[in-house]
């Protein structure tokens, strides 16, 4: 009994059993790598149904562009050209209507002050005019009397 308890001691030491669980590892890495590198490459049925599910997705895309009302869309942003375009012309019409009011308000108060000041430049100038009116009649006068003593 002995020799048959060495004998399982030697087929069975840590160094066979290192190497027999290798040698499982890499056969059990080998498989799984047959397996990843067969499911990566498409087969010719999986091409076809990925072909498939691109045909279908393009069509998809297609029939959704083609009932997009283009038309209508074209219409409606004329429309809000349009729209934005009057109420640009509106507020140019409120800023000149407004701007015009000021200005009469502007030549309004003007005319008032300019009437207080025109009424004075306007006597100021009615008394010189007399005063020249005046000296001439003088010198008038003046020298028709010597003209007469002459």
């Amino acid at each position: 009994m002995d020799h048959n308890h060495h004998q399982w001691r030697l087929r069975f030491s840590f160094k066979n059993a290192t190497i027999a669980l290798t040698i499982i590892n890499v056969l059990i890495f080998l498989f799984l790598l047959q397996g990843f590198l067969t499911s990566s490459s498409p087969s010719s049925s999986s091409r076809r149904i990925i072909s498939a599910q691109l045909r279908y997705i393009k069509e998809a895309e297609e029939l959704r562009r083609a009932m997009q009302p283009l038309e209508l869309i074209k219409r409606v942003r004329e429309i809000e050209q349009e729209a934005s375009a009057g109420q640009e012309t509106e507020q140019k019409k409120d800023v000149k209507q407004n701007t015009a009011v000021d200005l009469s308000k502007r030549l309004k108060d003007f005319r008032a002050l300019n009437d207080a000041s025109s009424l004075k430049a306007l006597e100021e100038w009615r008394k010189r005019k007399m005063e020249r009116a005046r000296q001439r009649d003088l010198e008038k006068s003046g020298g028709v009397q010597n003209v007469i003593r002459s």
